[in-house]
Protein backbone atom coordinates (compact mmCIF):
# COMPACT_ATOMS: atom_id res chain seq x y z
CA UNK A 1 0.00 0.00 0.00
CA UNK A 2 1.78 3.39 -1.08
CA UNK A 3 1.38 6.75 1.14
CA UNK A 4 -1.55 8.18 -0.66
CA UNK A 5 -3.85 5.24 -0.27
CA UNK A 6 -3.06 4.73 3.42
CA UNK A 7 -3.04 8.93 3.80
CA UNK A 8 -6.77 8.78 2.15
CA UNK A 9 -7.88 6.10 4.38
CA UNK A 10 -7.12 7.95 7.35
CA UNK A 11 -8.48 10.92 6.52
CA UNK A 12 -11.60 9.14 6.16
CA UNK A 13 -11.67 7.64 9.01
CA UNK A 14 -11.08 10.84 10.67
CA UNK A 15 -13.95 12.57 9.03
CA UNK A 16 -15.94 9.69 9.47
CA UNK A 17 -15.60 9.45 13.47
CA UNK A 18 -15.86 13.81 13.31
CA UNK A 19 -19.43 13.32 11.73
CA UNK A 20 -20.43 10.52 14.25
CA UNK A 21 -19.36 12.24 17.00
CA UNK A 22 -20.32 15.84 15.64
CA UNK A 23 -24.22 14.67 16.29
CA UNK A 24 -23.19 13.60 20.09
CA UNK A 25 -21.73 16.48 21.07
CA UNK A 26 -24.39 18.85 19.53
CA UNK A 27 -27.50 17.03 21.04
CA UNK A 28 -25.60 15.97 24.56
CA UNK A 29 -26.90 18.97 26.46
CA UNK A 30 -30.74 18.99 24.54
CA UNK A 31 -33.67 17.17 25.54
CA UNK A 32 -35.77 15.85 23.20
CA UNK A 33 -39.02 16.24 23.07
CA UNK A 34 -41.62 12.49 22.58
CA UNK A 35 -42.11 13.26 19.26
CA UNK A 36 -38.57 14.44 18.30
CA UNK A 37 -37.53 11.16 19.63
CA UNK A 38 -39.70 8.86 17.52
CA UNK A 39 -38.87 10.76 14.44
CA UNK A 40 -35.36 10.38 14.93
CA UNK A 41 -35.91 6.55 15.87
CA UNK A 42 -37.71 6.06 12.81
CA UNK A 43 -34.90 7.09 10.97
CA UNK A 44 -33.11 4.43 10.47
CA UNK A 45 -35.87 1.62 9.10
CA UNK A 46 -36.57 4.19 6.60
CA UNK A 47 -33.21 4.76 5.53
CA UNK A 48 -32.48 1.04 5.42
CA UNK A 49 -35.64 -0.13 3.43
CA UNK A 50 -34.51 3.16 0.74
CA UNK A 51 -31.56 1.67 0.30
CA UNK A 52 -32.88 -2.46 0.37
CA UNK A 53 -35.91 -1.88 -1.53
CA UNK A 54 -34.82 -0.91 -4.79
CA UNK A 55 -32.40 -3.36 -5.45
CA UNK A 56 -35.16 -6.14 -3.55
CA UNK A 57 -37.56 -4.94 -6.06
CA UNK A 58 -35.75 -5.01 -9.39
CA UNK A 59 -33.82 -8.15 -9.24
CA UNK A 60 -36.09 -10.49 -10.28
CA UNK A 61 -39.42 -12.45 -9.19
CA UNK A 62 -37.61 -14.63 -6.32
CA UNK A 63 -35.86 -11.89 -4.53
CA UNK A 64 -39.26 -10.20 -4.67
CA UNK A 65 -40.75 -12.67 -3.05
CA UNK A 66 -38.30 -13.42 -0.59
CA UNK A 67 -38.24 -9.99 0.58
CA UNK A 68 -41.54 -10.14 0.99
CA UNK A 69 -41.31 -13.00 2.90
CA UNK A 70 -38.40 -11.54 5.08
CA UNK A 71 -40.40 -8.59 5.46
CA UNK A 72 -43.73 -10.82 7.04
CA UNK A 73 -41.12 -12.65 9.05
CA UNK A 74 -39.23 -9.71 10.78
CA UNK A 75 -42.62 -8.63 12.34
CA UNK A 76 -42.91 -11.95 13.91
CA UNK A 77 -39.94 -13.98 14.69
CA UNK A 78 -36.36 -12.49 16.03
CA UNK A 79 -33.63 -11.04 13.86
CA UNK A 80 -31.32 -14.17 13.29
CA UNK A 81 -35.04 -15.96 12.55
CA UNK A 82 -35.73 -13.79 9.97
CA UNK A 83 -32.28 -13.72 8.25
CA UNK A 84 -32.35 -17.01 8.23
CA UNK A 85 -36.32 -17.20 6.99
CA UNK A 86 -35.00 -14.83 3.72
CA UNK A 87 -32.02 -16.29 3.09
CA UNK A 88 -33.55 -20.23 2.69
CA UNK A 89 -36.53 -19.05 1.26
CA UNK A 90 -33.75 -16.72 -1.72
CA UNK A 91 -32.15 -20.33 -2.26
CA UNK A 92 -35.32 -22.53 -2.58
CA UNK A 93 -36.87 -19.62 -4.81
CA UNK A 94 -33.63 -19.13 -7.20
CA UNK A 95 -33.64 -22.96 -8.02
CA UNK A 96 -37.36 -23.35 -8.46
CA UNK A 97 -37.73 -20.02 -10.56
Amino acid sequence: MDMASLLTILAMAVVTYLTRISGYLVMRERHLGPRMTAALNAVPPAVLTAIIAPAVLSAGAAEAIAGALTAIAAFRLPLLLAVFVGVASLVVLRSVL
